[in-house]
């Protein structure tokens, strides 16, 4: 596919996609957008749902989503909307600040949105687009795991028509087992019917729309069995038309500023992350490129104009992307015709909603949180190859589930600074032995049978040599010393080391000083043009002296052994 080229068309991509667009492509982005509406009406009713919002602002924030990101987006395959972790996390926030009324609700969903659309556009003024990677993927996969059981748990009472309580999930599950003795047969029956179909045809016709087939087989079954009347619940006025544009309660949004600063960084961390890694996976398989601060401008004004047409988060979602792509989509066209769908659907099907019965509605939730946001397989690997991370990942989902979806957040970009600042200021510093008969020097660790040098002692540092790593640089080389009487020089590798502060430049000329009150020799190999920069202007080069700087460890390691041999002459 051509590049997009010239100013107007970075700031509207979709400008440079219509110049070039050929016509053999049209078909595609039709049958790609209609295809992707089929399968996002129905689960954007589910998403609504969670949030607590009316279900036809769930499709508001879809149409939004779609059209603004398909003119403003790089990608030409990603279809924006809202996804069952935004929708949680939002549920949360109102939970937090203790929303009630349905209107409200909807207000302060549309408020959180709107401002997490100007932290988006404020990261992209900035260009700290970066900054989304300080939530690990070990954390996300442990919060949306744990949002998706309190979702889960929350819907229950959905399946039974029953009535719980509970200010966590814990307890509102074991309210909700409480109150099986009262659950309502007919509501049971259609609540398992709905499961058993929605996840049978994930199972057995996994391309079967199942979200539409469910929703369609509810509408179908609440009019011929006159469900309403038999007391099974039904999600009731489902208005035809499109919204006006309406500035969400700001009072509101202020007396809970708190609650809309937490949740507004817990979407774009989420959002922002679940985007670029999309969008770059679709630009990688079709061969073009996309702008990754454009991405946020695009996730900016998608969220801005869904909370300021009462909408609720939106960002990528990969499941309708995927299908986006597999059904034949070229261009941002494809989101167009989806977006358009859906403002269609708004018009002339949305009262035919107002009887999908809340059993159904459950079951469509709980089907797109379990396939959505629990991830077993990513547990398995994180388990398998990182224990230290699977455990990262237990306690945000843990947390979730104990202190609610909000408050898992904190805790799981808490849990990932702490995780980095671990990583960051405990490098490894391994001693290295060389491979018998051979110039190559491996960790000792791993090769115990390679050699270990007993004049020689080789360090290696993999890490930045800053304020949190440069004590503990000296603290090894102490050890070293005092462990190995017979040294007469120590080789620090510097392979590793990519940065090095003022203050990491100060100890590399404190340990020019603690070798040589040793008695032995400080030599350094493989140092980097930016680092020996910054130890050049500190003047370390010049105390460590020219002839000590060396390109490998082989020439270090030769050299300090001819220097101890001369050593050895000249007290001869």
């Amino acid at each position: 596919m051509p590049r997009t080229r010239g100013r107007g068309s970075n700031l509207v991509p979709i400008a440079g996609q219509l110049r070039t667009y050929k016509r053999s492509w049209l078909r595609g982005d039709l049958i790609a957008g209609v295809t992707v509406a089929a399968l996002i009406v129905p689960k954007n009713l589910g998403y609504a749902g969670i949030a607590g919002i009316p279900l036809q602002n769930g499709l508001y924030a879809a149409a939004a989503g779609a059209i603004v990101y398909a003119i403003f987006g790089t990608s030409r395959q990603i279809s924006m909307g809202p996804s069952s972790g935004l929708a949680a996390v939002a549920a949360s926030a109102v939970l937090a600040a203790g929303i009630t009324g349905e209107q409200d609700v909807a207000s302060f969903v549309a408020g959180i949105t709107l401002a997490s659309g100007v932290l988006f556009l404020l990261l992209a003024v900035l260009k700290m687009g970066w900054i989304a990677q300080f939530l690990s993927r070990a954390v996300v996969t442990g919060f949306l795991f744990g949002a998706a059981i309190d979702v889960v748990i929350g819907e229950l009472p959905k399946l039974t028509g029953t009535e719980v309580t509970g200010s966590n999930p814990l307890q509102e599950l074991w309210s909700w087992i409480g109150s099986l003795g009262d659950a309502h047969r007919t509501t049971v029956l259609l609540g398992v019917i709905s499961l058993v179909v929605v996840f049978g045809l994930r199972a057995i016709a996994p391309r079967v729309p199942g979200a539409l087939v469910l929703v369609v087989g509810g509408l179908v079954a609440a009019a011929v069995l006159d469900l309403g009347a038999k007391g099974v619940a039904l999600v009731g006025d489902v208005p035809r038309g499109l919204p006006a544009p309406e500035v969400p309660d700001l009072a509101q949004l202020w007396e809970h500023a708190g609650t809309v600063a937490v949740a507004a960084v817990a979407l774009v961390l989420i959002g922002f992350s679940q985007t670029a890694g999309d969008a770059r996976t679709f630009a990688a398989k079709h061969r073009y490129q996309i702008d990754i601060n454009q991405e946020s401008v695009a996730q900016s004004l998608a969220n801005i104009t869904a909370g300021l047409f009462r909408g609720m988060p939106v960002s990528t979602s990969l499941s309708a992307s995927s299908l986006n792509d597999r059904s034949g989509a070229k261009t941002g066209v494809a989101s167009l015709t989806s977006g358009v769908t859906v403002l269609l659907t708004l018009l002339f099907l949305a009262p035919l909603f107002s009887n999908l019965p809340k059993a159904v509605l459950g079951a469509l939730i709980i089907e797109a949180v379990v396939m959505g946001m629990m991830d077993l397989p990513e547990m398995r690997r994180l388990f398998r190859v990182k224990k230290v991370d699977f455990w990262i990942a237990v306690v945000a989902l843990v947390g979730t589930l104990v202190f609610g979806v909000l408050a898992g957040v904190v805790i799981g970009i808490g849990l990932s600074l702490v995780w980095l600042i671990a990583v960051a200021t405990h490098p490894e510093m391994p001693v290295l032995g060389r491979e018998r008969g051979t110039q190559v020097f491996r960790e000792v660790d791993e090769h115990p049978e390679d050699e270990v040098l007993p004049s020689v002692a080789v360090l290696r540092f993999d890490g930045g040599l800053f304020f949190a790593t440069a004590d503990a640089l000296e603290d090894r080389l102490r050890d070293v010393i005092q462990r190995e009487p017979a040294l007469t020089g120590v080789v620090i590798d510097c392979e590793g080391i990519n940065f090095i502060d003022s203050q990491g430049a100060a100890t590399m000329a404190d340990l020019v000083t603690l070798a040589r009150d040793a008695g032995l020799d400080l030599r350094i190999t493989r140092l980097k043009p930016g680092p020996r920069a910054v130890l050049e202007r500190d003047g370390v080069i010049a105390l460590v002296g020219a002839d000590h700087i060396h390109g490998n460890i082989h020439r270090a390691v030769q050299s300090e052994q001819d220097a101890a041999e001369r050593g050895r002459d000249d007290a001869g």
